[in-house]
């Protein structure tokens, strides 16, 4: 029986290698199949990547004055970015924000955070606590739907999100909210493109402790962002516009306009005015970047695919100095009313210069005094309307010639009327008088008869005036080509048209020609008295003279890319020589004596022609106690030299008196043309000393 078990021993053995063997041999083959005929599919798939394309901003256009003076530049400031994976996890964004944290300071991090923010940061960091917002009973029913694991995980976050309380965020301590502020940057954008962590205010000291300690921060950057430098501070600063701040990105209203155009969620982009019209200019093309990335997501290698190019240049039309010496006279003239006690209302007013025979907006100034302070009010030139007064008799007079109720050298008699127990008149009684002196004098009557004669009416003392009511349309038709009531086209957004009155009342026919009826913008009214001084042409006013390459070295202009040229929108339909009437009429305005601005320009040696304004109104500002009191809005528009003319302008004052008119309007208008011509003869002397001084050389 023994020798029978010993030999049993060995088959049992030789069975167990026998099988060892099999599966040796199957694994053998199993691996030869797998290195050799799927080797090559293998290999490739473990070194398989992917290209990611980013792309990275460039410096925005800077943009500069006529005479290549900056106004807006750039200026570099130190940068800490942030640029995550497509497989890094919240976790480790976390623990690199923390970290972050202990270098960099964040300023009112408290006012950066949303409630969600704290949230999140809530259930990433207590996840005991969290995990018990939701019950295991909970969870069990999700689950008992039939839903997926990632449809219970994201409805079982979204219940713990509603479950957390006040007093659960409470444990969060000022300390930490740097580090979900921090981390709430960091997370934005998309993955693989650089994010700002912080840019303002970053000291050399935190720049140099995280340029230090990059190694332990991994996706953290130290680099140079840049910030809108606008160098003549306010000046002209509302029309500039502005450019969104980093936590802002692009307008949530705009943003599939933005996306369709390449632009990634958090650029910064003009969002309002010049900045935001010439955005597509100004922005540049950004420079693209592709990053190979591997099944784990790191980043192999990167490849530059395109440099990208810098915003294109705007030079505006307006002249920097005269904008400044222009805000100036402004401030001045209003501060020295106001210290005459007569104007309690008074707190802003507009000044439009521009060149007539091109369009081209020279300055646009607009100051309101608020607490004590003057703030930059340009942009009110074309986004507020006022009653114009006795400024646009000129169009008037024009509307009466071509409708053929007047001709030139018509006389009427300017006598107080009466129409049922209404008095309208003139500021004085003129007597018999033409067109010229009609402007000359600023008398109303002679446009009250003017435009009763327009809607067929027939002055009767004391009794009811009947006109057509077509008698509007037939005004405000001529008036729209001089650009009284419609828009002036001027290349800025929300430009105002103005407004109309609604009623056709025959004293509203009378009170709209004299400007006291329908209101207008400084910019319609400065289009007005521009298409008077040029014979009949009603230009476009340009704000942007030319856009231009990047300069090279930062101290001359690049080359021309696109010229703005001069745009006639329409000739009025008017004879020459009616509109030579208006223009001598215009000219006596200021430099005969009678005039009634003749006394602020008798001596002026540049020639000026303009007229006049008045209109009485009803205080609309902010102050609300004073809503709807009486006050007077004085106007001013003009031109030089009357016989061959280069600058117009058009001065607006509402609300300046309660009272007699000071002249604020005369005054501001002689100044500002005092400055254009002084600065025109300081330019021409430097230049000839210039040439004087090459020539010695």
């Amino acid at each position: 029986m023994k020798r029978k078990k010993r030999a049993q021993v060995p088959i049992r053995l030789n069975i167990l290698f026998f099988f060892v063997f099999l599966l040796f041999s199957a694994l053998i083959l199993r691996l030869g199949v797998v290195q050799i005929v799927y080797g090559e599919d293998y290999r490739r798939e473990v070194e398989r990547t992917q290209d990611e394309v980013v792309s990275t901003p460039v410096p925005r256009g800077k943009i500069y004055d006529r005479f290549g003076q900056v106004i807006v530049d750039n200026t570099p400031q130190k940068a800490i970015t942030y640029t995550r994976s497509k497989t890094t996890q919240p976790e480790e964004i976390l623990a690199v924000a923390r970290k972050l944290a202990r270098y960099i300071d964040v300023p009112d991090a408290e006012k950066k955070v949303t409630e969600r923010d704290m949230k999140d940061y809530w259930i990433l960091t207590r996840p005991d606590e969290a995990k018990k917002k939701v019950s295991e009973q909970e969870r069990k029913t999700l689950a008992d739907q039939g839903l997926t694991q990632k449809e219970i995980d994201k409805k079982v976050y979204e219940w713990t999100l509603d479950r957390i309380t006040e007093k659960d965020l409470a444990q969060i301590s000022p300390a930490e909210l740097e580090v979900i502020a921090i981390k709430r940057e960091m997370e934005s954008g998309y993955a693989l493109t650089p994010q700002t962590v912080k840019s303002k205010g970053v000291t050399d000291r935190e720049y140099a402790v995280v340029s230090e300690h990059l190694s332990e921060l991994p996706g953290v950057n130290t680099t140079v962002d840049w910030d809108r430098k606008y160098v003549y501070g306010n000046t002209f600063r509302s029309v500039l516009g502005s450019v969104t701040e980093e936590d802002e990105g692009v307008p949530r209203e705009r943003l599939d306009y933005f996306l369709a155009r390449d632009y990634s969620r958090n650029d910064r982009v003009g969002k309002s005015y010049l900045e935001m019209q010439y955005e597509e200019v100004l922005h540049g093309k950004k420079a693209k970047m592709k990053n190979v990335v591997d099944k784990s997501g790191n980043v192999v290698s990167v490849e530059e695919l395109y440099p990208g190019e810098p915003g294109k240049d705007l030079v505006l039309t307006i002249d920097a100095e005269l904008q400044q010496q222009v805000e100036q006279i402004i401030e001045q003239e209003i501060l020295a009313t106001k210290r005459k006690g007569r104007s309690p209302l008074l707190d802003r007013a507009f000044v439009v210069m521009m060149n007539p025979k091109t369009g081209e907006v020279l300055a646009m100034a607009g100051k309101f005094l608020q607490d004590g302070k003057f703030v930059d009010f340009a942009i009110g030139n074309i986004t507020s309307a006022y009653a114009m007064g006795s400024a646009v008799k000129g169009a008037t007079v024009l509307t009466g010639f071509q409708t053929g109720v007047l001709h030139p050298n018509t006389y009427i008699k300017d006598e107080p009327l009466y129409i049922k127990d209404l008095e309208k008149k003139s500021w004085k009684t003129m007597g018999t008088i033409n067109e010229l002196t009609a402007l000359k004098q600023s008398s109303n009557v002679y446009m009250f008869k003017t435009a009763i004669a327009i809607g067929g009416g027939v002055y009767r003392p004391h009794q009811p005036l009947d006109i057509n009511p077509a008698a509007f349309t037939t005004m405000r038709h001529y008036f729209s080509q001089f650009g009284l009531g419609v828009k002036t086209g001027i290349d800025l957004p929300n430009e105002l048209g103005g407004f109309q009155g609604q009623s056709k009342l025959p004293g509203f026919l009378l009170d709209l020609a004299i400007g006291q009826y329908d209101m207008y913008t400084p910019m319609q009214l400065a289009q007005y008295v521009s298409t008077i001084a040029n014979g009949g042409y009603r230009m476009k006013p340009l704000l942007v003279k030319e856009i231009r390459d990047p300069s090279v070295d930062g101290t001359e202009l690049g080359r021309v890319i696109k010229p703005f040229e001069p745009v006639v929108l329409n000739r009025i339909d008017m004879k020459t020589d009616y509109i030579k009437r208006v223009q001598e009429g215009f000219r006596r305005v200021m430099q005969e004596p009678g005039g009634t601005a003749y006394p602020y320009f008798a001596n002026a040696p540049y020639k000026p022609a303009g007229k006049t304004g008045t209109a009485e109104a009803f205080y609309d500002g902010p102050i609300k106690s004073r809503r709807n009191a009486s006050t007077y809005n004085l106007t001013l528009v003009g031109y030089a030299p009357y016989n061959n003319p280069e600058v117009s302008f058009a001065v607006v004052v509402p609300w300046a008196t309660q009272g007699e008119s000071d002249g604020i309007n005369n005054r501001i208008g002689r100044r500002i043309l005092d400055a254009y011509f002084e600065l025109k003869v300081k330019r021409a002397n430097g230049e000839k000393a210039a040439s004087e001084t090459n020539e010695q050389q």
